[in-house]
């Protein structure tokens, strides 16, 4: 307990040098920046504006009621991250709802680290920490990802380093924005999972994309049923294999000719005809009496 005091203390007395117009810190190698830079500083929320690179858009009041909660009985356990822009101003990078949270119950400070970065720097530390700290829903990640390529330029061999995500993984995030858009919703409400988006992904039609959202949500089907509707699906549109065309030469056998065969000579008789026209026929005997039998039949 005598540790968290001293922690704030110091912050508290960190947050008084960076009101000293006098020793105001623009970059790192200005006269105390290396007391600011990665050190937890108790900031006035007033001065913290919110990061337009945020790539959260939704924000869960009842879960809000409850992060607020626990900051009234604990304190804000893990600080925010903000950049400087200039006197006493400050850019939120990461830590939006623990700021809102704040706000919520009444409190006018925040503890914070503060960073000096340019806008590029700021969005990559935005987006980077957000993925790997925050409960963003499937989409939002996917959206983040897609902002480091195109505003970043990052590859996605890059991206797997700065996040510590395999490749693979990004890859299936990503794909998720190939869904329809009421889908994508529906992901970030809840309504389907990350692994019904991936099953359904497979399928380019929107509307049959939709149409088997309906049936997920209607239905309540698991992820293993939502692939096997896609498969069924897929299959469905695989071209039947066309019968083989009969060879000009080939003819066919009826029963009754069959019959007539059996009947001459008195004992089953196979007969078979190739496509080429050519065929055999087969008179099975039981002894050399039944074979001089057919023998005299032949004859005949």
């Amino acid at each position: 307990m005598a540790k968290a005091i001293k922690k704030q203390a110091l912050g508290r007395g960190l947050s008084a040098l960076l009101k000293d117009p006098d020793n105001d810190i623009k970059s790192v190698n200005d006269r105390n920046a290396d007391k600011v830079v990665g050190n937890i500083i108790e900031l006035e929320i007033e001065a913290i504006e919110i990061n337009p690179f945020q790539p959260r858009s939704n924000f869960n009041e009842e879960s809000l009621r409850e992060l607020a909660t626990s900051i009234k009985e604990l304190g804000v356990i893990q600080p925010i991250t903000v950049r400087k822009l200039e006197f006493n101003k400050y850019q939120l990078i990461s830590g939006e709802r623990r700021l809102r949270a704040s706000t919520l119950i009444g409190l006018t400070t925040v503890p914070a680290y503060i960073r000096i970065a340019n806008d590029n720097e700021s969005l990559t530390m935005a987006l980077v920490e957000n993925i790997q700290r925050h409960d963003l829903d499937p989409i939002e990640i996917a959206l983040s990802y897609q902002r480091l390529i195109d505003e970043i330029q990052l590859t996605q061999e890059q991206m797997s380093e700065r996040v510590g995500k395999k490749r693979s993984t990004i890859a299936n995030y990503l794909r998720l924005l190939k869904l329809d858009p009421i889908i994508q919703t529906g992901i970030r409400d809840g309504f389907i999972s990350m692994g019904h988006g991936r099953a359904i992904i497979n399928i380019e039609d929107l509307d049959i994309q939709t149409d088997i959202y309906q049936k997920i949500v209607s239905q309540n089907l698991s992820v293993r049923d939502t692939e096997a509707l896609v498969k069924n699906y897929q299959e469905s549109l695989k071209p039947k294999p066309a019968a083989k065309a009969k060879s000009s030469l080939g003819f066919e056998i009826e029963e009754i000719q069959k019959k007539v065969f059996t009947n001459y000579f008195g004992t089953i008789v196979d007969v078979k005809v190739a496509g080429n026209g050519k065929g055999k026929i087969t008179i099975p005997f039981q002894s050399e009496e039944d074979f001089n039998r057919i023998l005299e039949l032949i004859k005949e």
